[in-house]
């Protein structure tokens, strides 16, 4: 039989907070990932639903701010008869703002966890990885 450990209280130290996005870096990151959407990732993935539609299929991709993170974002329609919601929403990718002009680059998991990959890029080369890596596509 093992004997439990006493509890105790250890230090745990505030994490740093997170820095605050100037609008000009917010405007410039929302135009470009738009037009990153709209004229790339858009054609690749939304495409007309199929004939015989009995799994979910993407009708649209969008972005979105949420404090200091920015979403890429798949909208699916369910075409199924016993679907709970007919459209949900999947977050497939993340920048998180670190300050200056840098970024960190997150996907989902298939276990429904951020996976953190590149950290410290430029908006280019987050743009670059959300265009070119499989890893970015919903």
């Amino acid at each position: 039989m093992t004997k439990k450990s006493p509890r105790q209280w250890v230090y745990s130290p505030k994490s740093a907070p997170k820095p605050k996005i100037p609008e000009a870096i917010k405007q410039t990151v929302t135009d470009r990932c738009n037009a990153l959407v709209e004229n790339v990732l858009k054609p690749k993935a939304v495409q007309p639903p199929p004939e015989d539609a009995d799994f979910n299929y993407i009708v649209d991709l969008s972005t979105k701010w949420h404090g200091s993170y920015f979403y890429f974002c798949a909208t699916y329609r369910c075409p199924g008869d016993n679907c709970i919601s007919e459209f949900f929403e999947i977050r497939f990718a993340r920048l998180e703002y670190a300050g200056g002009d840098r970024f960190h680059m997150a996907y989902m998991r298939y276990t429904d966890q951020w996976q953190e990959i590149f950290r410290d890029l430029t908006l280019d080369e987050c743009l670059d990885s959300i265009e070119n890596d499989p890893m970015f596509m919903p």
